[in-house]
């Protein structure tokens, strides 16, 4: 710990290493006047110091080491400068910008604005006067900055200190119909910021919740100025050196999403609102009758009675247990929405309750506060109060919310807070939230804690049994953990359709992976075009959910004209093909921390042409998409990396297996069925042929592997199988399988070998492209030698039964059928299958 002075006031630095390449540093007061708010429930884990070893100690330096990273703090002028493996990653205060408004007396004439300001009408007491905290943080080796969601702009971070141009802000508000290429605040807020250049990758966690605006300075060394209303600097410094390293190093912080249930893969349908039970069996049986997979219908707030949640309206929704029982017999799911307001009504048990306990945000003179929403007059839960959080996810227990089901889904809308007439549609910042907190400490964590207690109440409304799903609009650093996140309320228009590519990655870097937008758009009325490729691009994201606001046409799939119906159910179908390589996927994300939906840059970090590229993005690192973006195009011009290495980098189109070699920019010719997405070559994909109504119905159903060769002539991919929907994989009860194809031979083996799954693995396909020699037959042995049945045929990526591979000047592509059930991979075997040549 070292102390500064500073204007005269005594300020304590802590420094400590926390993590293998993660440094930690807070700035307080030493004598404060009273406790400074440090944010609590964003980290994962409550950290350990790791023994660090002090190199050097002078009056004016201190030099301080973990293994190969190396911390140097200056003290006139202050500073620290971090290293890894003897190269500059970050300094701090580089540029002089730190500032510590220490808490004071409030005197007899206080300078205007410091004690008292005014907005709109609003009032602000501000009674603990002026209390900022600013810091500056600078990346010598970054070409390019990133992170800090979430606003609808471009993914790579813009300089914000030329022209009329405002920081970016972040503070959770409830925006209607949001303008695009803008830094105004949305409705969450994830204080991470990576830098990258081709010589290395660094990052930063910004640990505050307060209102906080970042200034963006680009040039030979960019940086960021963080400035926050009040809290302590609180920061975590992420040592890289890769992209993907420091996303995981951010998840090993604030955690990564568990494995959701699989049917929350799938395709969602929504709408504000669908009208009442005979609506919702509609849904269910026309997305039947058109052969259109769906695993999940939604209601809005009209399902509720006027609007207390935890009710039904009983005129619309006469009987919901039978309704929720239908869908539950039929593989599908419901998902409802509760909102964090409440219903001002002496009659609404909730309320009474919240009331009685003195579970409600108070207002600055200490009174319950009410404003207004969706209800009318409004109080708020205040979730900070570990009892009234706990009495909230009380009533998710089907003993008090009898009217549903543990296979229910939850939806947490309007979180930021939203308050129809608050400043900025918002909460006030002096009400009083428990512990005596003001507003203005918590606001950008109010929404985490609304979703901590509604996944607390899921997971005890099943006694621990269900994975739950929940879908929350506000979100903070850790909010992974519990929920999924969407983009909020956009607009049917090309450029929002453009921006949630923008918006989805800068959350999957920051910690937040299951996220999607609103397909179509929520407000307006899509054009036929518009909508067919916005359901190809959502396809292509972790959350699939088209939705829309009460004031559009319907517009569910079989309502627009038959061709345009047809692209939609084709997108959704590649999806449910797809399912199984992004379960995959997602196992992988909570176990290692990687995003599912990720930049370029992430794989390709000495390519300087990534840096910026936000029309295309990786799934994982097997899968290329390059969505249509523009009306009326007719190509997309797809930029191929360049490889770090003397291999040549192969993409396969995932349609037809076409193969493009070059790096560089290709143009590829798209019709309206066309998404362009490129498998890389060297990887396998786990899929299903068969695509049915709902992911439940698609359970147990056989896998088809998608091998595409490297120049080598060789692939890999892992597989991951559960029962998906219970926590007993957290037990060993699951495969995780890794599949090689190396000189001809295609193998399967577990890469946990003490995980077990009591059922075998049926793989009824593999389709092997880029194959350099042609093959005549192949043969099929289990882990112990034992000869298997031999394949049925072989046939073409269509499926038509050939009697050789195909052959072309730029592709050569093998199928191989099996007969039903063979082969399996059991809890306990191996499989090869081996081409040869036929004598």
């Amino acid at each position: 710990m070292i102390e500064t002075n500073k204007t005269n006031h005594w300020y304590t630095l802590s420094l400590s290493a926390v993590h293998p390449r993660i440094f930690h540093f807070e700035i307080d007061e030493k004598h404060p006047l009273s406790e400074r708010y440090r944010v609590r429930h964003a980290l994962a884990e409550n950290f350990i110091s790791r023994e660090i070893l002090v190199d050097e100690i002078t009056d004016q330096k201190i030099v301080i080491s973990e293994g190969d990273k190396t911390a140097i703090v200056q003290a006139d002028p202050f500073r620290i400068d971090f290293y890894y493996g003897g190269t500059l990653m970050t300094s701090v205060n580089a540029n002089g910008q730190l500032q510590f408004e220490h808490l004071r007396l409030k005197p007899e004439n206080p300078p205007e604005g410091e004690w008292e300001e005014e907005f709109n009408g609003f009032v602000d007491s501000k009674s603990r006067g002026p209390e900022s905290t600013g810091l500056d943080f600078t990346f010598p080796q970054a070409d390019v900055l990133y992170g800090i969601p979430e606003h609808a702009d471009d993914f790579i971070l813009k300089d914000t200190t030329k022209g009329d141009s405002d920081p970016y802000r972040l503070y959770n508000l409830d925006v209607n119909s949001y303008v695009v290429n803008s830094k105004m605040a949305l409705y969450g807020s994830v204080p991470v910021l990576y830098g990258h250049g081709v010589d290395g990758s660094s990052g930063l966690f910004w640990q505050n919740a307060a209102e906080t605006w970042v200034d963006i300075v680009l040039g030979n060394a960019p940086s960021a100025n963080f400035i926050s209303e009040s809290g302590i600097i609180d920061v975590f410094i992420l040592l890289g050196t890769s992209p993907i390293a420091t996303f995981r190093q951010f998840a090993a912080l604030t955690g990564s999403a568990p494995l959701p249930q699989m049917y929350a893969l799938g395709y969602h349908q929504s709408r504000w609102n669908y009208d009442n039970d005979s609506d919702v069996a509609m849904i269910d049986s026309k997305f039947t009758e058109h052969s259109i997979p769906l695993d999940s219908v939604w209601l809005d707030i009209e399902y509720t009675d006027e609007k207390r949640y935890f009710t039904w309206d009983h005129a619309r929704f006469p009987n919901p247990l039978e309704m929720i029982n239908n869908l539950t017999e039929n593989d599908r799911h419901l998902t409802v929405i509760i909102d964090p307001h409440v219903k001002v009504d002496e009659y609404y048990f909730f309320h009474k309750n919240c009331t009685a306990n003195d579970y409600y945000v108070k207002d600055k003179d200490r009174n319950d506060y009410q404003g207004w929403c969706w209800p009318g007059l409004s109080s708020y839960t205040d979730f900070v109060n570990p009892h009234a959080s706990k009495y909230y996810a009380d009533q998710f227990l089907l003993t008090n919310f009898k009217e549903s089901t543990r296979e229910v889904g939850l939806w947490n809308d309007m979180n930021e807070p939203s308050v129809f007439n608050g400043p900025e549609i918002t909460m006030q910042k002096d009400n009083i939230h428990f512990g005596g907190w003001e507003h203005r400490d918590i606001h950008n964590i109010f929404g985490h804690y609304h979703v901590m207690a509604t996944h607390d109440g899921l997971i005890r409304r099943s006694e621990g049994a269900v994975r739950p799903f929940v879908l929350t609009r506000a979100f903070f650093a850790g909010t992974q953990r519990y929920a999924a996140v969407w983009t909020g309320d956009n607009t049917a228009e090309w450029s929002h359709m453009q921006a949630s590519i923008k918006m989805c990655l800068s959350l999957s870097v920051s910690g937040i992976s299951f996220c999607g937008a609103d397909v179509g758009g929520f407000f307006n009325d899509p054009s036929a075009e518009l909508i067919a490729r916005w359901y190809q691009l959502g396809a292509f994201q972790p959350f699939f959910r088209g939705h829309s606001h009460e004031a559009t046409h319907r517009r569910e799939p079989w309502l627009w004209p038959e061709e345009t119906k047809q692209i939609i159910r084709s997108a959704i179908e590649k999806r449910y093909r797809l399912l199984p390589f992004l379960y995959t996927l997602f196992y992988e994300h909570e176990r290692f921390g990687r995003p599912v939906m990720r930049p370029l840059l992430a794989h390709y970090p000495w390519d300087p042409k990534t840096f910026r590229l936000e029309t295309q993005y990786l799934i994982g690192d097997q899968l290329l998409v390059a969505p249509v973006l523009e009306a009326g195009q007719r190509n997309v011009n797809v930029y191929f990396p360049l490889r770090n290495d003397s291999l040549t980098e192969i993409w396969y189109d995932l349609d037809n297996y076409n193969k493009y070699i070059q790096s560089g920019y290709v143009e590829i010719p798209v019709d309206s069925n066309k998404i362009p997405v490129f498998q890389r070559g060297g990887t396998i994909i786990p899929t299903k042929s068969t695509v049915r109504k709902s992911t439940v119905a698609m359970r147990g159903d056989p896998y088809t592997l998608l091998v595409a060769l490297d120049a080598r002539g060789h692939a890999r991919g892992e597989l991951y199988v559960d029962d998906e929907q219970s926590f007993e994989y957290r037990y060993g009860k699951y495969q995780y399988l890794e599949i090689e194809f190396y000189n001809k031979v295609l193998s399967l083996r577990k890469i946990d070998t003490d995980a077990f799954l009591n059922k075998d693995i049926v793989i009824d396909r593999i389709v092997i492209a880029g194959l350099a020699g042609v093959s005549k037959t192949a043969k099929v042995y289990s882990a112990s030698g034992t000869k298997r049945k031999a394949p049925r045929f072989w046939h073409d990526a269509q499926g038509t039964a050939v009697k050789n591979p195909i052959k072309s000047s730029t592709k050569r592509v093998l199928s191989i059928g099996f007969r039903p059930n063979v082969p399996a991979v059991s809890s306990s075997s191996m499989l090869f299958v081996q081409l040869v040549n036929r004598n």
